[in-house]
């Protein structure tokens, strides 16, 4: 079983252009898509369409458009009543597939909501496999949110607790990984604010100095870092080693839950029990087969192609500190 908390879940609304984004100007859209969504949903959602136990936390009305939409497609779902009405957010994608978000806060959980969210996460975690810690946190969440989730878990659990994976970005990840997650999911973005690097444009082009900054964070207890590079692949390092997955060059049609995608597919691997490097190739196959498909659309596995996967194991030595 795998299970995810996204506190601050969405329903995601994706608008295909017909011609690139204009700004200030009247568009046409091709089409579009509106579906329940937040990473923890988006992962749950991925997993259900390959017949994976999983069950997504999340706080939300029980007539909210979102859990109505995630019963309606079948999606293991649990909802904590907040009296208020879950974001919208808006994706235009161009045909090239770039793609630009508009995200909205949320509603504010108050520290009895919280609680209570904690406490639902508690009574589900038991058993379970893997616990994700998804997305970002709602008006009134402090920072450090997954960070005493992390540590409530293994208090109360030890040896038996599930491991975590953390799925988010700026503060929230920054806090979390002091906790020592399993697993943390960051893009090239999200991993030079982490490490402090200043071009975060140049990791996307250098799959060692990707391995590098990860490496910093798996010493300070972090246990592995899947970094998502979009068209340029996938990196995993963990204490044994770095990798590289790189997919065949394809035409992107929706970026849009590509990596909650990828993750999903890392996760469904691991409980397989495939190696680091094999579910590594699957997160890549994943992400790439979620790109291929239209909005939010998440691939089910025998629509992933890891066969097509290179893998290249990475020397990260000599090891140069990152600036």
């Amino acid at each position: 079983m795998i299970i995810t908390l996204t506190p601050n879940p969405s329903l995601d609304r994706t608008i295909e252009l017909s011609g690139p984004l204009a700004r200030g100007e009247v568009q046409r859209a091709g089409s579009s898509h509106e579906e329940p969504g937040g990473k923890g949903v988006n992962i749950v959602r991925a997993l259900k369409a390959s017949d994976v136990r999983s069950l997504a936390i999340l706080p939300g009305d029980d007539l909210d458009p979102v859990l109505v939409a995630l019963r309606a497609a079948g999606v293991p779902h649990l909802g904590m009543p907040i009296g208020a009405t879950i974001r919208s957010n808006i994706a235009l994608t161009e045909r090239d597939g770039t793609t630009t978000k508009v995200n909205v806060p949320g509603p504010v959980l108050s520290a009895a909501q919280q609680g209570e969210l904690i406490e639902l996460v508690m009574q589900k975690a038991e058993g379970a496999s893997w616990l994700v810690l998804a997305g970002s946190l709602p008006p009134g969440v402090p920072v450090d949110f997954y960070a005493e989730i992390t540590r409530e878990l293994r208090s109360r659990f030890g040896s038996k607790a599930p491991q975590v994976a953390v799925d988010s970005s700026g503060s929230p990840l920054a806090a979390a990984v002091t906790a020592g997650p399993d697993l943390i999911k960051p893009n090239a973005e999200e991993l030079a604010e982490l490490t402090g690097m200043p071009d975060p444009d140049s990791l996307e082009g250098d799959p060692v100095l990707v391995a590098r900054a990860a490496q910093r964070l798996v010493a300070t207890g972090v246990g592995a870092v899947l970094a998502t590079l979009g068209s340029q692949g996938a990196v995993l390092v963990t204490a044994d080693g770095a990798w590289l997955a790189q997919t065949p060059p394809m035409v992107a049609v929706s970026t849009v839950g590509a990596g909650d995608s990828a993750l999903a597919g890392f996760l469904l691997s691991t409980i397989a029990g495939d190696t680091a490097p094999e579910s590594l190739r699957q997160a890549a196959a994943h992400g790439a087969a979620a790109a291929s498909l239209p909005g939010s659309t998440v691939p089910a596995l025998h629509q992933t192609k890891p066969g097509d996967v290179t893998l290249t194991l990475l020397n990260t030595h000599p090891k140069e500190d990152v600036q």
